[in-house]
């Protein structure tokens, strides 16, 4: 069970610096506070908590304000499989729409909190404020998304196209927030990236190592500087060529 801490602090949307990220703002200021009543608590985790389990009924979409998760299945044999990795800005939970319960587990891969968005509330909110809605489809059309570039890293490329696509994904994610496009920390092991692109755990170190000699990356433990992005480019295009 995760380690919730509920704030009992108002949630104020319009002065949170994630709010075109996880919220639709074309609305005025009383669609703001419309939007921040639709918010029922803040939770703090610590690092390894739960922010929901598979079976779990779906009640809530959870917006991440600071931190990472991920979302992992267990196969039938028992092992863990990584479906996504979700950052500071996105909503965990879209896979509990489907059939009102959750088909994976999220877990804190560092002290993280979220914004907890109560599922039924959004209809009554939506009729108020349109652009919700609006939102939460092209949520779940980028989820969509995702899983189709997921199959096409499964399907069709070799161990060094999948780490550079995840690299330069990761960036590109971390770089709409403010952050540098070249300067990350993998708040995911290398264990863990394994999983999520269906390698080897020794597959993904080698090719950290690999891309280190050639002077793409320089890699200390977690930290990573990209040197050479146009090469991790040229690599993950070469895919078909």
């Amino acid at each position: 069970m995760p380690a919730t801490t509920f704030s009992p602090l108002k949630v104020n949307c319009s002065n949170c610096n994630l709010r075109d990220l996880c919220m639709p703002v074309e609305g005025d200021a009383d669609d703001m506070d419309a939007l921040a009543e639709l918010i029922s608590a803040r939770r703090k985790f610590k690092r390894g908590d739960v922010l929901y389990s598979h079976g779990e009924p779906f009640t809530n979409l959870y917006a991440v304000r600071t931190g990472f998760f991920k979302t992992v299945v267990t196969t039938p044999d028992g092992r863990e499989q990584v479906t996504g990795f979700h950052m500071a800005g996105e909503i965990v939970g879209l896979d509990g729409i489907v059939n009102d319960q959750h088909t994976c587990d999220a877990v804190a891969l560092e002290d993280a909190e979220i914004c907890v968005l109560p599922f039924s509330r959004m209809s009554d909110i939506s009729r108020q404020v349109p652009a919700l809605q609006t939102h939460v489809h092209k949520l779940m059309s980028r989820e969509i998304v995702r899983d189709q570039n997921m199959m096409l890293l499964l399907g069709s490329m070799r161990a060094e196209e999948r780490l550079a696509a995840f690299l330069l994904n990761l960036v590109q994610r971390l770089h709409v927030r403010g952050l540098s496009q070249s300067e990350l920390v993998l708040r995911m092991t290398r264990e863990e990236i394994g999983s999520y692109l269906g390698i080897k755990l020794e597959t993904v170190s080698r090719m950290f190592s690999r891309f280190a000699d050639e002077g793409i990356l320089e890699v200390r433990q977690r930290h990573v500087h990209i040197i050479d992005p146009e090469a991790l480019e040229r690599i993950v295009n070469q895919q078909g060529a």
